[in-house]
């Protein structure tokens, strides 16, 4: 197919001087980097080592050559997820969250045709999140947030987040749901499980919350996207249509069966299987995929447009998918 422009939608960053100013404003946690293999870095945050970080990671000339590469055009720029910050002070939080948003809608500017650019937020005071979002949005010109599966434990539907969700839905917000902190651990510490399924499976209790908790149908005009191909969701939908019909539970804050509201969600193309992203694609359509990374770590995938490409889908679908969706939706947040 033609080589039509391809728009990374999960790609996260924290550049070095993101850190510096972050080490002087919230030394709490102050962050390091160390190279162990050329190019690749052990990253520290509030004394918490990840690895591996690659120089993309916080350097954006690398970022560019990937990107190149990948043959990936642009990229929508989020906070990693490490940065969130949730069990912290609330006020600590709020002001990392500033810094890493006035970077991001810096690095928009410094780069229009490369970069987009989404917010993170405070979400453990919902009030200072609400109003981050406001002006991230209204000031900055960034095009919605990224919000971790899960705040501190508490899912997404609890009544406290509503000024976070109205905010959002005035805006009509790009919203990524990306897992953090989660489930089950207690059971998921060996073999890299805690992300081989916690990170699905998080992902898919916060898509739960979202459709029973009744979110969606009073926040219609938010543009959910959920990573990973949206963890087990797209692909156990139909046990929710059935529980909503035989079960009272699920009926509680959520007035038509599921299947209608499961379509309002976006996926991710980030399987890591053909089979499984032909089967997401012909199930859920083209419409409701868009391409995504996890740029720049491991568990994601530099060929995230040339695995578009080689979908048995049309050519109009392919586009679709590689940015012809998030454009519509980025352009419609106002």
């Amino acid at each position: 197919m033609p080589n039509p422009l391809a728009i990374d939608a999960h790609a996260h960053i924290c550049t070095e001087e993101t850190m510096n100013l972050l080490n002087k404003e919230v030394p709490k946690v102050a962050s390091s980097l160390k190279e162990y293999e050329k190019d690749v870095f052990e990253w520290t945050v509030a004394g918490v080592p990840y690895r591996p970080l690659p120089r993309g990671g916080f350097d954006i000339e690398q970022r560019l050559k990937d990107m190149k590469a990948s043959d990936v055009d642009m990229q929508v720029l989020s906070n990693t997820p490490q940065t969130f910050m949730y069990n912290q002070d609330a006020g600590m939080t709020a002001a990392a969250c500033v810094i890493q948003n006035d970077q991001i809608a810096k690095h928009v500017r410094d780069y229009p045709k490369s970069f987009y650019g989404i917010a993170t937020l405070p979400m453990q005071d919902p009030k200072a999140a609400a109003d981050e979002l406001e002006r991230a949005i209204s000031k900055l010109g960034l095009k919605g947030m990224q919000i971790g599966s899960n705040i501190n434990g508490k899912n997404l539907d609890e009544p406290e987040f509503e000024p976070v969700w109205q905010v959002a839905n005035q805006h009509h917000a790009f919203c990524m749901i990306h897992p953090n902190n989660v489930a089950g651990m207690d059971r998921l510490r060996k073999y890299y499980l805690n992300n081989l399924i916690g990170n699905p499976l998080d992902t898919t209790i916060a898509a739960a919350s979202l459709v029973f908790g009744g979110v969606i149908e009073r926040f219609p005009n938010i543009r959910f996207y959920m990573v990973h191909g949206g963890g087990f969701t797209p692909y156990q939908a139909g046990r929710w249509q059935h529980g909503w019909h035989v079960r009272p539970e699920p009926k509680v804050n959520l007035k038509y069966p599921p299947a209608e509201t499961i379509r309002t969600f976006y996926w991710d193309t980030i399987l890591h299987s053909k089979p499984q992203l032909e089967f997401l694609v012909q199930e859920w359509g083209a419409a409701k995929v868009i391409l995504g990374s996890d740029y720049p770590y491991d568990m994601g995938t530099f060929e995230c447009a040339r695995q578009v490409k080689a979908l048995s889908c049309g050519e109009l679908d392919k586009v679709t998918m590689l940015n012809g969706l998030v454009q519509k939706l980025l352009a419609d947040v106002r």
